[in-house]
């Protein structure tokens, strides 16, 4: 159900202060607080609740008032179903009847249920063998917090006989953790009465005395074993030593007992911190600390050559200081905790930083019900499987994965599913060999013994059961060490029986048994260090096929012996792997240069052979040759660009570098700087003001080998500068790793060698700088010179094409190249054939059109042949203009032809006018004669030209005798005669 909810928090110590939280989440309905008790919220006080529902994982803690215990569930969490943990089980605060009537003198007392004496609680008494109960054998703890008879006495059958055999009784108060985090006492319980009916039945041990055991659940809860603690030493009888389980509630109990003067002797606490002398003095354990484990942990780290681990613990002082002890072993074996988790009650976000920190062997610490958390979040996230390699506590039950747990929302094939694989390091609580130890038990009888006890109960299910045997011979241990007590206690006056809280002797004299115990027990050889911590074997097990199967057995830690061949679980390895060039590539490439090669050197021995040639001489012979030697060593520089460290060694690569650079760089010198040479050449001398002089100018060779020298130098100082400040050394360029193909856990490292300095790129700048200025100079020249023509270098055209193709080859190689640096196939690619087809054009360009030339024409080392070539040549070119001279004749006939014809018309048209005046000449006579007499016509009023007596009129030399003609118009017109006919002479 959705809700919103408010919570007011106040601070202890601080001021009042309001926050207001909304949230969204499905959550539990509030539960009602048992009678005469309360409800704790973890975080919150009942009063600043004011809200009906609570959000899933919330936590609620049962408390009682005055001196009523809780009987039932102590803590209930919200679950994801809406319900609260263990909802069908009761929880009642109630009155406890007092513990005296727990214990009884020679005889035994059973609870039933078993815990804190409280309403409800049937006691059973029984006697030892020779006594007889004196009152009734059963008890009820009502509700008024009182026993409802009195307690009965055990009396002995024979007096005489009990006065001489009467044992002298020693308490030994236990807190056995029934519930609670570790319910351990589930089974140490019983395991302890077992070690006690069998020391108090042994003639040879403490003879004149009975052990008894007050015992208490602690339900490993600090506040709870100090309400215990209070009753332990304030009640009596006097407890001469004190038996906590948890290590928490060990911590609790072994810091207060040394006001008390108390030994204090655990079974199941592994807490690193209980080590420390100076803070537990009095402080013993049959239980080895968690530390114990490290050395071994370490052992196989080496062993299986991991130098990365990953942790993830549960945020309790047990665990943390287990941690921090392992995390200096490994960084005193030079291995780094790469991942370091932890976390509360919620391991999610921890697991999910595990899996993004990709952390593969990872060392878990945490309690049981924790553990079934942690691999269900590992299930979700995928952490499992031959990747990963899990290091857990081997203390949990075989089963701990499949028990079902409603805090947890996997099911039990996840659970398996998740916990496949992992490997636990567990201190070695029963004794692998068969010997029978001070209680003349093998460790199999005792674990038969045990199960018998246990009533039905499956041990895989009782808490406790692997620990058991720690109990029992911690039993054992206390019974040796008093017994040994006993002789130096009678030589001082003292008896054990006089032990109180104040006699510091006996309680030094029990320290000094202890710390001086070695025996067999049931667990392993017991005996104690320093620190008065067990020092036991470490066995080394892997959950394989949904069972344990041994791996490794470890003494502390001094050796290990394992009895797998290698490591159980695979774990990540970077794999470093060279890229290098494609052998097919460079064998092709390869096979070009070679080709190109022979070209040059062809190209260069054709043209010293024809040196003596006039055609080959006005091309500059001396410039080609040194042209056809830089494309000769350009190509030779494709090679060492193809080597790496597949051809050579690692420390050959440099040498490889510095030929790259030096065949290129003069390559691209000598062929490049000729061509320019020529092309600067004819720029200078065509481009002068006065043409004509310069251009019968004397060509110096001395001045171009000088040009193509300098430029060479230039090529020369600035690699040896560069090879000498800044040598080329090997750099090794680094990929994203890749996963190989298959379920390999493996990841390969992808590297490339490359040429480089410290100061590369200012290098290539510089470089790439002049070369580019001087390729866009020799553009321009090209460009400028395109249409001069010259006999003196009669080749520069074909230089210029050359000089475009290097040009725009270089710039767009230089950038691109660069580029695809990180792509070796790619680069030696571009940059190879860029090499090859700059070379393959400029040596065709310049040189096999001299080579069709000489062999179509003949000009071979011939200097009459060449210089009647040269006649020839002028012979032709003479033909030539000849043939351009008739045809502008021709034209110009054309013209004449067409200016002739229009004469003729002309002439005609005049013809005709003439005849038809002829022919009305009188009758314009007589007009005339009305007017005025004129004289008659006569020869010279003719029209210029004409011939009397012929058809045809002669044209004039030129056309200004036409005003003749203009002027009898004048007269016809003055006249008035055959003005009609005027237009027919404009025609």
């Amino acid at each position: 159900m959705l809700f919103s909810f408010s919570v007011k928090v106040q601070e202890f110590g601080a001021t009042y202060f309001g926050l207001i939280i909304s949230v969204s989440l499905l959550g539990c309905a509030i539960i009602r607080p048992p009678r005469d008790g309360g409800i704790r919220y973890r975080g919150l006080t009942q009063e600043q609740v004011i809200v009906q529902i609570l959000p899933v994982d919330y936590e609620i803690e049962y408390i009682c008032r005055g001196n009523r215990v809780i009987v039932g569930p102590k803590v209930r969490k919200c679950l994801s179903s809406g319900t609260w943990t263990d909802i069908n089980q009761q929880t009642t605060c109630l009155l406890l009847c007092p513990r005296v009537w727990t214990s009884l003198e020679n005889g035994r007392v059973t609870l039933q249920p078993s815990g804190p004496p409280a309403e409800g609680t049937v006691l059973h008494y029984s006697c030892h063998a020779g006594f007889l109960l004196e009152g009734r054998n059963v008890s009820h703890c009502t509700k008024l917090g009182r026993w409802d008879s009195p307690k009965p006495l055990c009396v002995c059958k024979l007096l005489l006989l009990c006065q001489t055999h009467r044992k002298k009784k020693l308490y030994i108060g236990a807190l056995f953790p029934m519930s609670g985090g570790w319910p351990g006492g589930q089974a140490c319980l019983p395991a302890a009465q077992m070690a006690l009916e069998l020391v108090n039945n042994r003639s040879d041990i403490l003879p004149d005395y009975e052990l008894e055991l007050i015992y208490y659940d602690s339900m490993c809860d600090p506040g709870e074993a100090t309400k215990i603690l209070y009753d332990l030493l304030y009640t009596d009888p006097i407890k001469i030593v004190l038996m906590p389980g948890c290590s928490s509630v060990s911590t609790l109990v072994a810091e207060a007992a040394r006001m008390w003067n108390l030994i204090v002797f655990s079974y199941g606490s592994s807490s690193p911190a209980l080590s420390n002398r100076q803070r537990f003095p009095t402080f013993f354990r049959t239980h080895p600390s968690a530390t114990l484990h490290n050395p071994t942990r370490v052992h196989l780290f080496q062993k299986w050559n991991w130098t990365k681990i990953a942790t993830i613990q549960q945020t309790t002082e047990v665990f943390t200081s287990t941690l921090d002890d392992l995390e200096q072993r490994v960084k005193e074996a030079g291995i780094e905790i790469s991942v370091r988790q932890s976390f509360l009650t919620d391991p999610a976000v921890a697991v999910k930083n595990l899996k993004r920190q990709d952390a593969r062997i990872i060392v878990g610490l945490f309690y049981e019900t924790e553990a079934r958390k942690v691999f269900c979040e590992v299930y979700k996230e995928k952490l499992y499987g031959k990747k990963y390699v899990w290091f857990l506590i081997g203390w949990y039950a075989d089963n701990w994965f499949k028990i079902k747990d409603p805090a947890i929302n996997c099911s039990v094939e996840d659970m398996t599913e998740a916990v496949e694989g992992h490997v636990t390091t567990e201190i070695v609580m029963l004794n692998p060999e068969i010997v029978r130890g001070v209680s003349n038990l093998t460790s199999a009888e005792f674990v038969a013994q045990l199960t018998s006890r246990l009533g039905g109960k499956n041990p895989e299910e009782t808490g406790g059961f692997q620990e058991a045997p720690l109990a029992y011979d911690a039993v054992w241990a206390l019974a040796l060490a008093l017994n040994k007590t006993v002789t130096p206690l009678h030589a001082k006056g003292k008896r054990l029986e006089d032990f109180n809280y104040n006699n510091k002797d006996i309680t030094k004299e029990i320290y000094r048994a202890l710390n001086t115990s070695s025996f067999e027990g049931v667990s392993g050889h017991v005996v104690f260090d320093a620190q008065g911590s067990r020092m036991a074997w470490t066995l080394i097990e892997q959950l394989q096929g949904h069972r344990f199967s041994d791996l490794c057995v470890s003494h502390r830690p001094l050796s290990i012996l394992c009895a797998g061949a290698g490591p159980p679980a695979d774990h990540t390895r970077v794999i470093e792997k060279f890229r290098f060039l494609s052998q097919k590539l460079f064998i092709s490439v390869s096979v070009f240069a070679g080709l190109g090669i022979l070209l040059g050197i062809m190209c260069l021995t054709f043209n010293i052979y024809n040196s003596n040639v006039r055609y080959i001489q006005n091309s500059q012979p001396y410039l080609n040759n040194i042209t056809a030697v830089g494309c000769v060593l350009a190509l030779a520089a494709i090679f060492p660009l193809g080597i790496d460290g597949q051809h050579v060694k690692e420390s050959q690569f440099p040498v490889v570098c510095q030929f790259r650079l030096w065949l290129l760089g003069l390559g691209f010198s000598l062929a490049y700087g000729s061509m320019f040479t020529k092309i600067w050449w004819v720029h200078t001398v065509f481009t002068k003001k006065d043409e004509k002089k310069d251009r019968r100018k004397h060509l110096e060779p001395w001045k171009l080998y000088t040009t193509v020298g300098v430029l060479v130098a230039v090529d020369v100082l600035s690699l040896m500068i560069w090879q000498i400040v800044d040598p080329l050394h090997i750099t090794v360029e680094k990929f994203t790793k890749e996963a190989p193909k298959g379920d390999v856990d493996e990841l390969i490292q992808p590297q490339l060698q490359h040429c480089s300095s410290k100061k590369m790129n200012t290098w290539l700048g510089v470089v790439y700088g002049y070369k580019g200025l001087l390729l866009l100079l020799g553009i321009f020249l090209a460009y400028e010179t395109k249409s001069i023509s010259t006999e003196k270098i009669n080749d520069h055209r074909a230089v210029g094409m050359a000089i475009y193709n290097v040009a725009v080859l270089c710039m767009i190689t230089a950038p691109v190249t660069m580029i695809l640096s990180s792509q070796q196939d790619a680069s030696f690619a571009f940059a190879s054939l860029a090499i090859i087809f700059s070379a393959y054009i400029t040596l065709v360009v310049l040189f096999v059109p001299k080579m069709r030339r000489l062999i179509t024409r003949g000009e071979w080392q011939s200097e009459q042949q060449d210089t009647l070539t040269t006649r020839l040549s002028v012979n032709n070119n003479d033909e030539e203009k000849s043939r351009q001279l008739e045809r502008e004749n021709r034209e110009l006939q054309k013209i004449i032809q067409e200016k002739e014809e229009r004469v003729t018309e002309l002439r005609n048209q005049l013809a005709e006018r003439e005849a038809l005046r002829s022919r009305r000449r009188p009758s314009c006579q007589n007009q005339n004669q009305n007017h005025s007499s004129l004289p008659p016509p006569s020869k010279q009023a003719e029209p210029p030209g004409y011939m009397a007596g012929s058809d045809q009129a002669v044209l004039p030399p030129s056309f200004s005798n036409s005003s003749n003609l203009y002027q009898g118009e004048s007269k016809l017109s003055r006249n008035h005669c055959h003005n009609s006919r005027l237009p027919l002479l404009y025609k």
